[in-house]
């Protein structure tokens, strides 16, 4: 079994940065590769950016291409997403998710875990 708990969501102006942090308990985090879906009011679920287990390997969906940045620290139990240059299209619930084994999934339903969601709001 595996927690996640979100932090870092907040409200910003357009073009500022913001950085999310999720901490995962368990002593398996190493095992898990790990990502990040947002929810926009009306729409469903979509994946932002993944990692796989040891952080070789990283992939993001084309809308945040060039301005997010996800990353881990195995030793901490935490996966990061480096956010920049926001847009109000950005404006989502965010969430963090673990998928046990190495591959990184772009759809919601493969993965295992998810954290409580964490409001991001960019204001134009």
């Amino acid at each position: 079994q595996v927690q996640l708990v979100e932090s870092g969501g907040g409200l910003v102006q357009a073009g500022a940065s913001l950085r999310l942090s999720c901490a995962a308990s368990g002593r398996t985090f190493s095992s898990y590769a790990m990502g990040w879906f947002r929810q926009a009011p009306g729409k469903e679920r979509e994946f932002v950016a993944g990692i796989n287990w040891s952080g070789s390997n990283t992939y993001y969906a084309d809308s945040v291409k060039g301005r997010f940045t996800i990353s881990r620290d195995n030793a901490k139990n935490t996966v990061y997403l480096q956010m920049n240059s926001l847009k109000p299209e950005d404006t989502a619930v965010y969430y963090c998710a673990a998928r046990l084994g190495p591959a990184i999934a772009t759809t919601a339903r493969p993965w295992d875990y998810w954290g409580q969601g964490n409001q991001v709001t960019v204001s134009s």
